[in-house]
């Protein structure tokens, strides 16, 4: 009658410890850098929405739209400096035994997340210097406009500008539905490579 207690919670214990993988955490510098973009991407999409409700030619829209650059010029530093640092910083292993097509999906997410992450605040400040305007940076100082007027180019970067956002939302859900499932499907540590105040091996 033991054996067969013993032997029912073995089984209890098994389905509801899928995937016991061991793995590698991302250093501080990377987590950190990981969140600060995701919380400033909340905030430049907030921005962004917000500005659509603001009147043309009012103080609200230009209040907002100078946020909404200078948080994408944060961006924008911050993804360069995360280029270079995983450049010269690899990022851990995934586990051994990773499913071989999630391991690619998870690579091609996070290249395409790196992209659309330089590719829009770039586009907002080339939009900004092909109409001739500065962008100030928290009141803190301007980046001149480095191009002549070109209304043309102007609406190209601004168009890609605004299509992009919708890569971001997609890639940004599948990269959350990723991490989630992993975290409450499959019952893994994956999500805790990334994770702030994390200490793995």
């Amino acid at each position: 009658m033991a054996e067969g207690r013993r032997a029912g919670r073995a089984i209890g214990a098994a389905r509801h410890s899928a995937d016991p993988i061991e793995i590698e955490a991302y250093g501080p510098v990377a987590r950190a850098v990981h969140w600060a973009v995701a919380a400033l991407a909340v905030a430049v999409v907030t921005l962004g929405w917000a500005m659509t409700g603001a009147s043309r030619g009012g103080d609200s829209r230009a209040v907002l739209l100078s946020l909404h650059r200078s948080v994408g010029v944060l961006i924008l530093a911050l993804m360069v400096f995360r280029v270079l640092w995983r450049l010269t910083h690899p990022p851990p292993p995934l586990p051994t035994g990773f499913p071989r097509i999630e391991a690619v999906a998870a690579h091609a997410d996070h290249a395409l997340l790196y992209i659309v992450f330089l590719v829009m605040p770039l586009t907002g400040l080339l939009n900004a210097a092909a109409s001739g305007h500065p962008v100030s940076v928290f009141g803190l100082f301007a980046i001149p406009p480095l191009l002549r007027e070109d209304p043309i180019l102007a609406q190209v970067a601004v168009a890609i500008h605004l299509v992009g956002q919708f890569a971001v939302y997609a890639l940004v859900a599948v990269h959350v539905a990723a991490a989630l499932m992993h975290r409450f499907v499959r019952r893994n540590r994956i999500l805790d490579r990334m994770l702030p105040l994390r200490r793995l091996r």
